[in-house]
């Protein structure tokens, strides 16, 4: 995930996704609020003023590093399935969305997209009754997989190549409040802490003529609800929720009336029933409003130097937290709640990074923002390399690849050849090095037609690169990359063309 300067705070998935690597940007200290909607119960700044402006500070603090998964989640939710009007609508709840493409520079809800898996995005409502999704038998040499994650931002389950084969089956979600047994024919049950989830599948693209494989997969991914799997009549319908207008674009001037909308289907848990007192002593709760404007010119101030304060230290976190190797940042940030273990710093840093990004054990995602002497890589001024020796290439299970975003925005470039990445199935078509080796022109211009097969357009700025190992391989193979950082293999560095 990472350590960098960011700017718009459009969010990311995931992603999502790929990692989906979210930038939460400075830009996201925000400075304002949307005053409280009529009717609604406006939080006065009176509980903030018996605060001293350290406690009030601290707990600011705290509560930005703690909800920023949750806001940005949020906003997504609203974006993809309850806004039909938004330009990134996929589905409503409980239907899925498969997508016979993958993410170009036009999407732009989630950052730090991932461009090698066709996507099928499924929000789950768990009110009313579980959801079953069901999965066809997809053929060994095709990956795929469906990450479960939670309005926490938890990945809490995994159906797949990996995780469960590639035998057809059928998996129950269920929210947290259903009690029950395992129905027959459901082969393993997933249990949500929030009453909203997401479920996102990626289906690996062999080359770019492989689609209408990858359709034929995606047709027969389903989801419906436990009674209708069972042929049994629906019980009652939850009722309709209005929820809180939200857009990735606003979550800079709404941080905290997202956060409070945010709260209402996310039940408290042991670990976070200090943080949660904490805000609601600034007037920020479940359904709660918040008018910035309500405060005091000096508490507006110490409200935006503490959230700067908050996302400075997430990128802090995102700059030591990691392992470096040969200028590339390490990590295993994405996990189940067992794995945060109530680590906010963990859980912003990994949202920021990529939020809905998969457990280390699914992809490893090795992120780059400087070459080999820790100069930041920018190609508006130089040409750079990238170079595999022979035997070298990512030792994965499934596929690798390396992305190019634009260093600030950390989205998809528009670029000649509406090529995004390079991964594993370009690599027989790529030229090699006399001794074997592959090396890959990182640049905003193309190399030539004789190198044009190894080239990854660059922006004409700043550059964020970010490999994807899927399904890597593991401690005990001669050549891995797990555990995380100190695998036998090793990414070859960024280096500055001669």
């Amino acid at each position: 995930m990472k350590k960098f300067p960011h700017t718009a705070m459009s969010v990311a998935l995931a992603s999502v996704f790929s990692l989906a690597l979210m930038s939460a940007s400075s830009q996201a200290i925000a400075q304002t609020s949307t005053p409280a909607p009529a009717g609604s119960s406006a939080a006065a700044a009176a509980p903030a003023s018996a605060l001293s402006t350290e406690q009030f500070k601290s707990i600011v603090e705290e509560g930005f590093i703690y909800g920023l998964p949750l806001v940005m989640n949020y906003a997504i939710m609203n974006e993809y399935a309850v806004d039909p009007k938004s330009s990134q609508f996929k589905a409503p709840f409980n239907h899925i969305k498969s997508l016979a493409r993958v993410f170009t520079y036009e999407d732009t809800a989630v950052v730090t997209a991932n461009s090698d898996t066709p996507y099928s995005f499924l929000w789950l409502d768990l009110r009313t009754e579980p959801v079953v999704i069901s999965v066809p038998a997809v053929p060994k040499d095709r990956y795929y997989s469906v990450m479960l994650a939670d309005s926490h931002t938890y990945n809490y389950g995994y159906i797949g190549s990996r995780a469960t084969g590639v035998d057809a089956g059928s998996y129950m979600v269920v929210g947290p409040d259903w009690k029950g047994e395992k129905p027959a024919g459901i082969n393993k049950v997933f249990t949500s802490l929030t009453p909203f989830s997401l479920a996102a599948f990626r289906t690996q693209l062999i080359d770019p003529t492989d689609i209408p494989n990858v359709e034929k997969v995606q047709a027969q991914f389903k989801a419906e609800p436990l009674s209708a799997f069972l042929g049994q009549p629906a019980p009652s319908v939850a009722p309709k929720i209005d929820f809180l207008p939200a857009t990735t674009a606003g979550i800079k001037a709404n941080f905290w009336n997202y956060l409070g909308a945010a709260l209402q289907y996310i039940p408290q848990a042991d670990e976070d029933k200090g943080v949660r007192a904490k805000l609601a002593q600034i007037g920020v709760g479940p359904g709660k409003t918040f008018d910035m404007k309500a405060l005091s010119p000096e508490r507006q101030q110490a409200m935006a130097e503490a959230m700067k304060a908050g996302d400075e230290k997430v990128d802090t976190y995102l700059a030591s937290g990691m392992t470096n190797v040969n200028g590339w940042q390490l990590g295993s940030l994405p996990g189940d709640r067992a794995h945060y273990n109530g680590d906010w710093v963990m859980r912003a840093a990994t949202a920021k990074a990529g939020i809905y990004g998969n457990d280390a054990d699914e992809a490893v995602y090795p992120l780059g923002r400087v070459d080999t002497k820790g100069q930041t890589i920018d190609t508006s001024k130089h040409n750079y390399t990238l170079t595999f020796a022979d035997g070298q290439m990512p030792p994965v299970n499934a596929f690798w690849s390396v992305t190019m975003y634009d260093g600030k925005s950390q989205l998809l470039i528009k670029n000649p050849i509406n090529r995004y990445l390079v991964n594993t199935a370009m690599a027989s078509d790529m030229t090699k090095n006399a001794d074997g080796s592959v090396t890959i022109y990182i640049q905003k211009d193309s190399p030539g037609k004789a190198k044009e097969a190894n080239w990854l357009p660059a922006p004409d700025d700043t550059a964020y690169l970010v490999m994807r190992l899927y399904w890597p391989k593991p401690a005990t193979e001669a050549l891995s990359v797990l555990p995380v950082g100190k695998g036998t293999w090793q990414p070859p560095g960024v280096v500055v063309a001669g």
